[in-house]
């Protein structure tokens, strides 16, 4: 594993910072708060996929070619990254292209985050996201280690086959269900009988789904509410949108491949859970991954009708919802405008930079 050590040294002498990303997931969003606070950026783009960078010319001032994402991580682009005072900034896609060992291991660059929670997001991380939702003491879904008890709605969550930034997510109520719709999806190909012995069934958590954002890291005053939003999934919205008659009459394979986002405010009675929640969740992490968490988190939720909160998923880096930039009231409620997650990144690399503290923020 790369240490601290180095990459303290490496970032420690780094003078005018640049904010370098994968072309993918949240690339525009994160580029685009960096052009606000006056850094230069680059981008990493895999042939082919470089044309919304070039088509919104104003946020990206230096895109890299390559012939698949995974070649950042090749001793020549990690060399001109540190050369010209590069800080990636991570998110899904970096995790999943780049991989976390190479991330852990081999990426000698200085990441705007906690490289070594990364790999807690996986369900199957021995400190995975349950465990630390458990440690927080923040309620989450009922589990089903075994397929045979399952005896209420449950959702099972298995990682697509040919799609790794997916997971195919599909509903059960009982043991013969688990094996009439697994069985269906192995055969069309959907999953792979390895992946869904990894799979984790939980109990069907009923409510409104509401992804509530936050920031936070060691130089960070308190833990910031950065807004709320919804995902917008193909191709079960869409189903759910149709009358009980037409959904009936059709038969089709529903999945849950999100496609975009929603924008969404919570009643403000609500607002004193979702912020402990929020505090709770950091300090649980700081415990089990020194220093804690560095950068955006999100803690994926349902409200309940007893107003409780459920967290059935949570994302350790940039979730990916550019909506809240230009949306959420909650950031003017704090700093008096309005922005989202690239942008609170981006004040946070300058006021590290400005007081000295750019080795406290990257590992």
């Amino acid at each position: 594993m790369i240490k601290s050590s180095e990459i303290k040294k490496i970032v420690n002498d780094y003078s005018d910072v640049k904010i370098g990303v994968l072309g993918s997931h949240s690339a525009l969003e994160i580029m685009d708060g960096a052009k606000d606070e006056d850094f230069q950026t680059k981008v990493f783009c895999q042939k082919g996929r470089e044309g919304p960078y070039q088509r919104f010319g104003r946020i990206a001032d230096e895109i890299i070619i390559l012939d698949k994402f995974k070649d950042m991580a090749s001793a020549k682009n990690q060399k001109m990254l540190r050369d010209s005072n590069t800080i990636i900034v991570p998110h899904r896609s970096l995790t999943v292209y780049l991989g976390y060992k190479t991330i852990e291991n081999s990426f000698k660059v200085p990441i705007f985050g906690n490289r070594k929670l990364f790999q807690a997001e996986e369900r199957t991380a021995k400190k995975g996201q349950y465990y630390l939702l458990e440690k927080a003491r923040i309620k989450y879904p009922k589990l089903f280690k075994d397929p045979k008890k399952i005896n209420k709605p449950c959702i099972v969550k298995v990682q697509e086959k040919n799609r790794p930034l997916e997971r195919a997510f599909f509903t059960v109520s009982s043991y013969k269900d688990f094996v009439e719709k697994s069985e269906a999806k192995i055969k069309q190909g959907v999953i792979s009988r390895k992946d869904l012995e990894k799979s984790s069934i939980e109990e069907l958590a009923i409510g409104t789904y509401m992804n509530f954002n936050f920031f936070h890291t060691p130089i960070s005053d308190q833990v910031d509410f950065i807004g709320i939003e919804r995902r917008l999934q193909t191709n079960i919205h869409d189903y759910n949108a149709l009358p009980a008659k037409q959904q009936m009459d059709i038969d089709v394979d529903l999945q849950n491949i999100e496609v975009g986002h929603t924008p969404a405010s919570i009643r403000e009675s609500l607002l004193e859970k979702v912020i402990k929640m929020g505090d709770k969740f950091v300090a649980a992490v700081k415990r089990e991954y020194a220093p804690g968490i560095i950068g955006p988190f999100s803690l994926q939720s349902v409200i309940t009708k007893d107003l409780e909160l459920v967290v059935y998923d949570v994302s350790l880096r940039v979730p990916g919802n550019p909506i809240v930039a230009t949306t959420s009231p909650y950031t003017k409620y704090q700093y008096g405008t309005t922005f989202g997650v690239g942008r609170r990144i981006a004040m946070e690399i300058k006021r590290a930079q400005e007081e000295g503290r750019l080795d406290e923020i990257v590992t």
